[in-house]
């Protein structure tokens, strides 16, 4: 890569929320641009409409193309000409599709190469669907558009606790139907592989959440954990993956149980998500692993009953910042050693066969036979 700062592409997210509020109130902190690039993918009527409505002093560089990015100044990219109409804290269809025009551009130039991570501020999951976005959130847009055939796990991280899940955006009455085995180890196999390559955890140890209450209670409360769950913690364990459980969801946070581990393995999104942003506050991230690309946002939504009165909290805005430009190093940490394997420089020992097999054999000693 060549000699520069990692540039930190950010997507507005919806234009009547909070998103251009956390970024503002981020890279006013000097030291973020030292730091990073960023590069907000948006518009500069719409900033500018912000940055006046809060009264918030906030300079930034417009630019046509990434390749134009400043060093050390906050790059803003015009990713559409059209006027867009701002009703601060209102859901509308005009602010879902200026989310989606800044999404499409950001994925388009993520694939030519032009940035390194991405960071997605909210968006209004009903009012950004359209032809174009017909999926349930962010994580299954990305996946759809970058994701070359992988699959992607959704995994939100503080200090003290890491959460992932097996089921993402999807009704509680198709939970159970969606918690198999296989889906279970290929989410854990990517936890895994995410613990050691983005968070540097050498030896990864999860806990793996039961479904039903109490574990199931040897299956006068449900099966799921006696015929899905164990035999997927078990196989897994088989591969070398240390995967611990089922726990009992309200017992193992509730204890502190998590502190023993280095990721948690939730089955569906609120049974993970409640006890994560009780526990963590609003410093918690919101990472997409599995995929080609970093990507990060913050762990809230639009904050539509606050927007426009400059009281929004950039703490995990700015951790989501943080996250993505450690999970880069991390990965490119992890990766450089495969990449460049050393060359041996000794023998393997052979066995005992291998010595039979390259021995040279040796001449038979003449014996004088008494035919007496």
């Amino acid at each position: 890569m060549e000699n520069r700062k990692i540039r930190v592409a950010i997507t507005h997210g919806d234009t009547n929320g909070i998103g251009y509020e956390v970024i503002f109130k981020t890279f006013a902190e000097p030291a973020m641009l030292e730091l990073c690039t960023p590069i907000i993918y948006g518009s500069p009527k719409v900033a500018a409409y912000h940055r006046n409505a809060l009264g918030i002093q906030a300079n930034f560089t417009i630019i046509n193309n990434v390749e134009d990015a400043v060093d050390d100044k906050v790059n803003l990219l015009a990713t559409f000409d059209d006027e867009v109409k701002v009703d601060m804290g209102q859901p509308t269809k005009e602010a879902g599709m200026a989310a989606l025009k800044a999404l499409d551009r950001a994925m388009e130039d993520y694939k030519a190469g032009l940035y390194d991570v991405l960071v997605t501020a909210p968006i209004n999951k009903n009012d950004i669907q359209s032809d174009e976005f017909h999926f349930c959130g962010h994580t299954e847009y990305i996946q759809d558009k970058v994701g070359d055939g992988k699959q992607a796990l959704m995994i939100l991280a503080g200090e003290t606790l890491r959460v992932a899940l097996v089921t993402t955006h999807l009704p509680i009455s198709q939970v159970a139907q969606a918690i198999t085995k296989e889906a279970i180890m290929e989410k854990a196999r990517i936890f895994n592989e995410a613990l050691r390559r983005d968070f540097n955890v050498a030896s990864p140890r999860i806990a793996v959440l039961s479904l039903n209450p109490h574990a199931g209670d040897g299956g006068v409360i449900g099966m799921e954990e006696e015929t899905v769950i164990k035999p997927a913690i078990q196989e897994l364990s088989d591969e070398g993956v240390d995967a611990f459980g089922p726990f009992a969801a309200d017992g193992f946070f509730g204890h502190g149980s998590y502190d023993a581990f280095d990721g948690v393995l939730a089955m569906y999104h609120d049974q993970g998500l409640a006890p994560f942003k009780t526990i963590v506050g609003d410093e918690g991230v919101n990472i997409t692993a599995g995929l080609p690309i970093v990507r990060t946002s913050p762990d809230h939504g639009t904050a539509y009953d606050i927007a426009g009165r400059g009281i929004a909290n950039e703490a995990s805005f700015r951790n989501a910042v943080y996250k993505a430009i450690d999970i880069f190093r991390n990965r490119k940490a992890y990766d450089e050693p495969l990449g460049n394997p050393l060359k041996k420089l000794y023998h393997e020992r052979r066995d005992d066969s291998e010595k039979v097999r390259f021995a040279v054999p040796k001449a038979k000693v003449k014996t004088t036979e008494n035919n007496d």
